[in-house]
């Protein structure tokens, strides 16, 4: 870290510093410790602050021994499962695509970001009326080939994938060209080497290409595990966690209690319990990637 030698400058850098370190301590060091004090508080949104006792652990407690908390596990890590393998593989082919040059380039690459900047809210209207049982499109394409689709958002056993479906849309072109970045850095005499060597498409995607990307692709899935942990926009926006519960997952039992429930305190023990969770995850991909990621490249 650069420090100046001289107090002038050394006063110079910290007036210009203090706006940001304001914003940081006001936005966000401040709540991450009222929400750590709270968490061991009865605090109510509806009652005064001066009627807040300190309970310890009891909120923790009641989380992880209650019934509730199991199922929001279950959810949470479904919407992982299906939607980490989703979103790496149509972010990956995307990206391939994007660095052939053929022509509508251009056109393609507008379509594949174009969702990426379109709002969750006009979004989740489109994907309602696509998942809708009767009347979807999906449902109506899957007709034409003789299979009759469920009702997506409507049912608990296809709502989860419903909303993993319009996530991987939504999402993948952001990771494409993060992907597509790194593609445009491999030394093209690697694959030069490997047509003489008589190499296919394939073995080149796999011996080539794959572990050339690899350190971009343990990036892309420790992000989108962090975002699958948090997922919240498109549960809320899409089925409010329903129908009967089947999507309800950590941010939306947070924001339910905190802003419906005015259960401060339990709501603040929920967000600390998924901190955890995520440093757990975190943990044990950074020890992973040992094994298959390769910075000599």
């Amino acid at each position: 870290m650069y420090i100046p030698k001289t107090a002038a400058k050394r006063r110079a850098t910290a007036v210009f510093l203090l706006p940001s370190l304001i914003g940081v301590f006001g936005f966000c060091l401040l709540p991450i410790l009222g929400s750590a004090i709270y968490s061991v508080t009865d605090f109510d949104l509806l009652m005064p602050m001066s009627a807040m006792n300190f309970v310890g652990f009891d909120n923790y407690v009641r989380i992880l021994t209650g019934s509730e908390f199991p199922k929001v596990l279950g959810h949470t890590c479904t919407y992982l499962i299906l939607y980490l393998p989703l979103i790496m593989l149509t972010s990956v082919g995307q990206a391939l695509i994007l660095n052939k040059s053929f022509k509508g380039h251009g056109l393609f690459r507008t379509i594949c970001y174009t969702p990426v900047i379109t709002s969750w809210v006009a979004a989740a209207v489109v994907w309602q009326w696509v998942l809708s049982g009767k009347y979807g499109l999906l449902n109506q394409m899957l007709s034409v080939i003789g299979i009759t689709g469920p009702a997506w958002l409507n049912s608990k056993d296809w709502a989860m994938p419903g909303i993993v479906i319009a996530a991987v849309w939504k999402d993948t072109g952001y990771y494409a060209l993060m992907v597509l970045a790194a593609l445009k850095s491999i030394d093209p005499t690697c694959y030069e080497a490997a047509d003489i060597d008589g190499a296919g498409g394939l073995k080149k995607l796999t011996a080539i290409t794959l572990p050339l990307i690899s350190p971009t692709l343990f990036l892309l899935i420790v992000i989108n595990i962090i975002y699958g942990l948090q997922v919240f926009d498109s549960v809320l926006i899409m089925t409010n966690g329903g129908p009967g519960g089947a999507t309800s997952v950590f941010l939306e039992r947070i924001y339910k209690y905190a802003f419906k429930q005015y259960k401060m305190g339990l709501a603040s023990a929920y967000s600390w319990i998924l901190f955890a969770l995520i440093l757990i995850f975190t943990a044990i991909q950074f020890r992973l990637q040992r094994k298959w990621v390769n910075y000599d490249a």
